[in-house]
């Protein structure tokens, strides 16, 4: 961007404005990765105490015998 005279108020909210609508179609990107991200930590965690309890269940299983007398 180039004047021919002194850089007025004007000039400096253009360039302003412009670097704030890059600045939110970069922030909506990140957000879709950001929500990508959140989800995918949650099913891990999801999973990992499934399989955590699960495997305690296991070890803490008390074992019954039914006798027919």
């Amino acid at each position: 961007m180039t004047t021919d005279g002194p850089i007025t108020r004007d000039h400096i909210e253009a360039r302003f404005r412009a670097i704030q609508g890059d600045a939110e179609a970069v922030e909506e990107e990140a957000r879709d990765y950001v929500a990508l991200a959140v989800a995918a930590v949650a099913v891990v965690i999801v999973v990992g105490a499934f399989l955590v309890g699960r495997r305690r269940g296991k070890n803490q299983r008390a074992v019954v015998e039914i006798r027919r007398i």
